[in-house]
């Protein structure tokens, strides 16, 4: 199969490319406008093909002009194209392409507002008419704590079922806490200045909760069809700016000052306010669900990103750390209830655990404060930018299969009205 690139205008477009496939050509084509997204898309590229460690090979054949969307569409060179940039053009790229007959793998969000919402409900409709696969890039269903958190949480004996909460007392919470500047395989991030306009990047709201919500529906109700029409009730949603000084701007997109179309956002104090936090309380099969993003200028030194995650069980709390404590690294904690005979609990849980061994060598447990920590090998901690290829290579699985899991498309769409809705709502 070939692989085409529209438009590559974020970071993880790249990521998609830092390995090899089987069964793609070694030559990609790509489909952009010329400036500096293509440049240093083109640049990450160069260095995987360089490094000394596993050299990729990829051949970059490109297609530039004001007419670039157009000739994907007409060429034939793509039969998958990978759609990852700026956000406000992301449903208009992806239903082009599915209309046009190409698999289609999107960063996510796929929709920023309730308008992308109904535009990519009329793209599942193409897609599915003529025989092609629209998939979004959810990553962290591959990261391992969060696998394990939905492991032991099928384990009846030991979690005792998701119990329905309340929206001062979730049953499910996930908080994620990003920063604008970071490192990128071993280089400060470069950031394009439309990252910081929620018009093209969209708000927090529609953004990183994407992944939350999709972690929401997937470990709590796996391999379910979620209808969103009624399943989905939101709650409440709020949203607030990260203030992101002129010397900040300038050191991560490397410009000397504030675009005219972003002068919008500007202050009188000459600081620039970008929505990218916000928090949505909602329910989903009636259980009670809060999902939360922050986003920081940079992290502490010695620290990056951060994830915190809880599901609340009849039996015992399944929570996801990753602070000072972790070493800024995602541990999982199994905390029984506090009226929980712990000694019997601890044989449950020693019964449990082979179960969970089985998908997972070489799992362990140990005993940390009033519950137990899960012991990972470092074999399974691949790290962010490995987990790119991985949905990539699910995704191709998919293409030779034609099919997607039933409940994906449905799921999909639940997880975009979810954050559309609540944007409208915060909004208001």
């Amino acid at each position: 199969m070939k692989l085409a690139i529209l438009d590559p205008g974020h970071f993880h477009a790249a990521l998609v490319q830092k390995k090899m496939y089987a069964g793609i050509e070694d030559t990609v084509h790509v489909y952009a406008r010329e400036g500096p997204d293509l440049d240093d898309y083109l640049r990450k590229i160069e260095a995987f093909n360089a490094r000394a460690q596993d050299p990729t090979r990829w051949r970059t054949q490109l297609h530039t002009g004001k007419d670039f969307l157009e000739r994907l569409t007409t060429d034939k060179q793509g039969d998958v194209v990978v759609i990852s940039g700026n956000n406000r053009h992301k449903t208009e790229y992806l239903s082009c392409a599915v209309a046009a007959g190409l698999h289609t793998l999107a960063d996510k969000p796929m929709a920023i507002d309730t308008a992308g919402f109904e535009a990519l409900r009329n793209a599942f409709g193409v897609a599915q008419a003529n025989g092609v696969l629209l998939y979004d890039i959810m990553t962290e269903r591959h990261e391992i704590t969060t696998m394990l958190q939905k492991e032991f949480s099928t384990i009846a004996s030991m979690f005792g079922g998701l119990v329905t909460g309340s929206e001062d007392n979730p049953a499910v919470t996930k908080e994620s806490v990003h920063h604008f500047a970071k490192m990128i395989s071993g280089a400060p991030i470069k950031r394009p200045a439309w990252f910081f306009d929620t018009a093209q990047q969209g708000e927090g709201l529609v953004d990183i909760t994407t992944h939350l919500v999709d972690l929401v529906q997937w470990e709590c109700f796996p391999d379910q069809i979620i209808d969103y029409g009624k399943d989905i009730g939101v709650l409440s949603a709020r949203r607030w700016p990260t203030v992101i000084s002129p010397a900040q701007f300038q050191a991560v997109t490397q410009l000397q000052d504030f675009p005219v179309w972003l002068r919008k956002d500007v202050q009188p104090d000459g600081n620039l306010h970008t929505y990218a936090n916000g928090e949505i309380n909602y329910t989903i099969r009636g259980v009670h669900a809060k999902v939360s993003v922050l986003w920081n200028f940079e992290a502490p030194a010695g620290s990056g990103d951060t994830h915190y995650s809880i599901m609340r069980g009849a039996n015992s709390n399944l929570v996801i750390r990753q602070g000072k404590e972790q070493a800024y690294q995602p541990v999982l904690y199994i905390e029984p209830l506090v009226a929980t005979d712990v000694a019997a609990f601890a044989t449950t849980l020693e019964r449990a655990l082979p179960q969970v061994q089985a998908k997972y060598p070489s799992i362990g447990i140990k005993r940390s404060g009033n519950g137990w920590e899960v012991i990972v090998p470092a074999s399974y901690h691949v790290g962010h930018e490995a987990h790119f290829g991985q949905v990539t290579e699910q995704f191709l699985g998919y293409v030779a299969k034609g099919a997607l899991p039933e409940w994906e498309v449905p799921n999909m769409l639940a997880k975009y009205y979810t954050t559309t809705a609540a944007l409208a709502l915060a909004r208001r």
